[in-house]
């Protein structure tokens, strides 16, 4: 690459990623707290593992519902301020979740919650299409997701902490959970005003140079059919391919995250013991996303990665269930983690490849819409489980098969995509 233009590419990465990725954190932390938050919460609220985990997963109803309709609304007014707004409500209705009552109120909640959130990551994937080449891209979602297991060190310890202000003021610890864990979208969605421009063009951080040599690297990116147009995006067979795909890594993904604290404390342990090592799996995830991201994006084999990436979630759950201590069964979900999350980071940019436009804004969305029912119906499925079996093995092993189904589904995208 020229040093012009990689000079602007880093100018362009320092100023947006680093704060889009500690956005995603909250996001993702806000989303996901809930599982910290259960090992206290559902004792006060009479809550069952059934009740739980629908709960937990009926956010993804209201995200699903309100992802496109979000998307299409930030391609006409703007990713800067459709961004923000999306932050400070969902950090309101966060802080909001402290104040439930009961079933039904959790359940309105965490509803409200997804609502609020639709739009935000598949707004940034389409945001870095607009900033970045496509030899770039996977590098910076890849920073971009990593706050997703990062989310995880960080808020675990964080999260079983302020489970221990239980009293204070009056207020059970789950609730002093939400309140200080919303506030920080709320602050920094106000700040994405200040931050981010809408386009190159609108960037008063750019000069004219940069944003020339911005424009001609993007205009020289090869696109695999453009489809640009909302119809033609939404019909076509690579998008629901990819969509299904993401269906079953974030039903594994989220199947596991919302209730590794409580297969971690069925070993004995505190909650704020349990609530600290369930951070743990998500630093090897997060070391273990931006290695294999390096490697793709140097070999440009994204299908055949993401296929690998998949099966390796596969095996990981397979083996939690066939051991018998905390050790070795935490060292399995953590393989199973490292591969659910490396299978993130190499999706996204494939379908960005052959999407453009309010083509781009719709099928992101539709793909992100259609996917993350997986993240309702991963917790309630382990919850139903649960409740019906008695443990979680059953549960485990029903993802490890979702996701061999879309590991075979990721390895047949050779057949519809050529170009990588």
């Amino acid at each position: 690459m020229d040093p012009q233009q990689e000079a602007v590419l880093k100018k362009i990465a320092w100023r947006v990623v680093p704060f889009l990725t500690l956005a995603y954190v909250i996001n993702y932390l806000d989303r996901t707290n809930i599982g910290v938050a259960s090992l206290t919460m559902n004792k006060d609220l009479g809550l069952t593992a059934t009740q739980y985990g629908l709960g937990a997963g009926i956010f993804f109803l209201g995200y699903t519902v309100f992802e496109i309709p979000s998307n299409l609304v930030l391609y006409s007014v703007g990713a800067r301020r459709w961004i923000a707004r999306i932050m400070m409500t969902w950090g309101a209705v966060s802080i909001a979740t402290a104040w439930v009552s009961g079933a039904n109120s959790y359940y309105a909640a965490r509803l409200a919650l997804g609502v609020a959130e639709a739009g935000f990551f598949p707004g940034v994937a389409y945001y870095f299409a607009a900033w970045f080449p496509t030899q770039y891209r996977t590098r910076m979602l890849a920073w971009f997701l990593v706050a997703i297991p990062l989310s995880s060190v960080v808020g675990g310890p964080i999260s079983g902490l302020l489970l221990e202000m239980n009293g204070v003021l009056g207020l059970e610890g789950w609730k002093w959970l939400f309140i200080v864990e919303g506030l920080p979208a709320v602050i920094l969605g106000i700040m994405t005003l200040y931050v981010l421009a809408d386009r190159p063009e609108t960037a008063p951080w750019l000069n004219d140079k940069e944003r020339q040599i911005l424009a001609d690297m993007l205009a020289a990116e090869h696109r695999e059919r453009p489809k640009s147009n909302l119809l033609a995006a939404l019909s076509d067979t690579r998008v629901v391919m990819l969509a299904v795909i993401q269906f079953g890594f974030t039903l594994g993904s989220y199947g596991i995250g919302i209730f590794l604290p409580q297969i971690i404390k069925g070993f004995g342990l505190t909650n704020l013991a349990s609530s600290f090592l369930s951070a743990v799996p998500y630093v090897f995830a997060s070391a273990g996303m931006l290695w294999w991201s390096w490697r793709v994006d140097r070999t440009g084999k994204k299908i055949g990665n993401l296929t690998i990436a998949l099966a390796v979630g596969m095996a990981g759950l397979v083996a939690s269930v066939m051991t018998g201590n905390l050790f070795m069964g935490l060292t399995a979900l953590t393989v199973a983690l490292v591969g659910i999350t490396s299978a993130r980071a190499i999706f996204w940019p494939i379908p960005t490849r052959f999407l453009s436009g309010v083509g781009a804004a719709a099928g992101l969305a539709f793909i992100n819409s259609i996917g993350t029912i997986g993240g309702f119906a991963g917790p309630y499925l382990m919850g139903w489980l649960r409740d019906y079996t008695g443990s979680f093995e059953a549960g485990l092993l029903a993802m490890a098969g979702i996701l061999l189904a879309a590991a075979a589904l990721a390895l047949s995208l050779k057949l519809v995509i050529k170009v990588e």
